[in-house]
């Protein structure tokens, strides 16, 4: 997959492209509906998306509470299996923010990118001050020569799929409903980053990832599938993860350690893929260490019956 980030440096064989616009956050199965509208509108044009870094809301909000439920290369990841060909990962500035919905849709969308045919949600807002609407860009659209589709919102058991219901299935310890409209499990991505090590010494050594910038999760014990995406170790494991500020060992900044079932290995600065299947206990403080060792024991037990019946 191709990725463009600046739209007036797009040169003739990148142009005519079809393409989803939005952001993507999860790329979940409402996203999922306006990829595949996109791919059939046009079949022989390479498929395209267009979406922003960063977030719209971090760029006019920066102090508000992480949201994110991918960090871009995770969204890049699973475009590409998607078989997107062309990201059109284009940055969210000032000067972008400026453009009125009709000077988005002529400088970016016509002349910058040479669109043939674009597929918005029916929610789609553009242009300086959200002005834009989907209607609108279809108006725009017949006026400077590309095609419009607008993608009607799903629905899943009476609730549309949105980023906002995973975000709060995630919040409510549901994962499994999150997934369900995802498509897939919710994953935590990124490289494997040095910890205290406690974990080792318990027994249970683990692996540590960041979190920052991504919505948080229920804190708490998971059940979880592991992918390490490359290295020695490359492949899918089953394991347990905690999701929080490890409050056994006083306040500290949330992360995500998982313990991988049966393996040995150096995993430093390995990237990994960790999804979360099932929320098993909240986070808990211990009157001892032999309690947390007898509880992170009941815990892979149960993680270990729940991954097996997959």
């Amino acid at each position: 997959m191709q990725i463009l980030r600046d739209y007036t440096l797009v040169e003739d064989p990148d142009r005519g492209a079809t393409a989803a616009i939005g952001n993507f956050d999860g790329v979940h199965l409402g996203h999922l509906s306006v990829i595949d509208m996109a791919r059939a509108a046009a079949p022989d044009a390479p498929l395209g998306i267009v979406t922003f870094e960063p977030h719209p809301r971090a760029y006019f909000a920066p102090q508000s509470a992480p949201f994110r439920l991918m960090s871009p290369e995770a969204r890049a990841s699973r475009l590409a299996k998607l078989g997107v060909e062309k990201l059109y990962e284009l940055p969210f500035n000032a000067a972008l923010a400026s453009l009125t919905p009709r000077a988005f849709a002529q400088r970016v969308i016509k002349d910058g990118l040479g669109l043939q045919h674009v597929v918005v949600g029916a929610d789609f807002c553009f242009g300086k001050g959200r002005a834009g609407t989907a209607q609108d860009l279809q108006q725009f659209g017949d006026d400077m020569g590309f095609g419009v589709t607008i993608a009607p919102l799903m629905a899943q058991s009476d609730n549309t799929v949105s980023s906002t219901a995973i975000r709060r299935a995630l919040t409510d310890a549901r994962p499994r409903d999150a997934a369900a409209m995802l498509g897939h499990w919710h994953r935590i991505e990124g490289p494997v980053i040095g910890g205290e090590q406690r974990g080792r010494e318990l027994g249970y050594p683990t692996a540590n990832m960041s979190i920052d910038g991504l919505h948080p999760p229920a804190f708490g014990v998971y059940a979880v599938l592991v992918d390490v995406l490359s290295g020695p170790h490359e492949g899918s494991y089953h394991g347990v993860a905690s999701m929080g500020v490890r409050p056994m060992f006083g306040e500290n900044k949330p992360n995500l350690e998982t313990f991988i079932f049966d393996f040995k290995g150096d995993l430093y600065g390995t990237p990994l893929s960790v999804g979360l299947v099932e929320h098993l206990r909240g986070e808990e403080k211990f009157d001892g260490l032999e309690a947390l060792i007898a509880q992170m024991d009941a815990d892979s037990a149960q993680a270990r019956a729940i991954l097996a019946a997959l």
